[in-house]
């Protein structure tokens, strides 16, 4: 029943072209697969992760048509984190981000891990994490032809942040229900941690009652996931958030991954996801997310749904990147 680590959190943008412009050519994650959002063929859903596209290194984004802006606030998924491999590679990101003016905060330290925050053009909000200190649960292989240095380049998710209201319900939610424990305290934030532990098996909790209510649009999360090794864990989930009175999606297969969703607080949607079978099964390695990839159940709308996205030029392996 053990949850592994973060599988993937999903945030919505409003642009998938910038979006795509910044996670390649600014933070050099690899997409993986272009895709639409299963539940509404109107809107692409993006995959970036690293070089292989390995459970527990991906960000994925919605730009759902006609949303509008996100307000951050409580009783929300308030912050995603990338792992790097060293303190070092921080200094190489600060000068980074401010040769291309990205908004960030300097280098500063919590739970005794250093770390860069940061934020994109929708103030969507990042932090990248050392992993000089980190032990626990492996990170990815950064992408081996993108535009950053391998020896800064990013590995994976690290710790999700979470702020929250009810404190005492959440807390006593991921303890027994989800099977994380907690294992430090920073004034009102709170780490949890589940698995092997580590950064890539993290929740940060912020104990906030005084922020109003955040409200989802774009620039903010829709939901985190959390990695179970298979299917027969995924439905041992399934009858045992039941068992504690939580509904669910029951099991739905995303094709890249089998998943189950819930919503475990106000406004926060919880999904349990399968490491397998990946991002592979219909790109080779070499042209991963080049061209718009559909489900098997969706394939035959395949005519419906190009004219329904507009074309979006994602082929970098006619390209060179130089590394910085």
């Amino acid at each position: 029943m053990e949850i592994k680590g973060i599988h993937h959190v999903t945030a919505i943008t409003s642009s998938a072209e910038k979006n795509y412009e910044f996670f390649t050519y600014v933070l050099g994650m690899r997409l993986v697969k272009k895709t639409v959002n299963q539940d509404d063929i109107q809107t692409y859903h993006l995959f970036f992760a690293d070089d292989k596209g390995s459970a527990g290194t991906d960000m994925t984004f919605f730009d759902f048509p006609g949303i509008p802006k996100g307000v951050h606030g409580t009783n929300e998924i308030s912050k995603t984190s990338f792992r790097v491999p060293s303190d070092a590679a921080l200094d190489y990101w600060v000068k980074h981000f401010e040769r291309l003016e990205v908004n960030h905060t300097g280098i500063k330290e919590q739970f005794g891990k250093k770390i860069l925050s940061f934020v994109d053009f929708d103030d969507q909000q990042y932090q990248l994490i050392s992993d000089e200190i980190n032990k626990g649960i492996d990170s990815g292989t950064p992408w081996q032809k993108g535009p950053i240095p391998i020896e800064y380049a990013i590995t994976g998710l690290g710790p999700v942040f979470i702020r929250i209201a009810n404190f005492d319900y959440f807390k006593e939610m991921l303890e027994k229900v989800l099977l994380f424990k907690e294992t430090a305290q920073e004034e009102s934030f709170h780490l949890f941690e589940v698995g092997k532990g580590g950064n890539g098996a993290s929740v940060i909790v912020e104990h906030n009652a005084l922020l109003p209510e955040g409200r989802q649009g774009f620039g903010t999360v829709h939901h985190a996931a959390f990695r179970v090794e298979d299917r027969s864990v995924l439905e041992g989930w399934i009858d045992r958030m039941n068992s504690f009175g939580f509904q669910t999606s029951g099991y739905i297969n995303r094709h890249f991954f089998e998943s189950l969703y819930s919503r475990v607080a106000p406004q926060i949607l919880f999904e349990f996801a399968t490491d397998g079978p990946g991002f592979m099964g219909d790109e080779p390695y070499e042209t991963l997310g080049e061209k718009l990839s559909l489900p098997p159940f969706l394939e035959p709308k395949r005519e419906e749904i190009e004219k329904l996205v507009r074309p979006i030029d994602t082929v970098r392996s006619t390209k060179e990147f130089i590394k910085e």
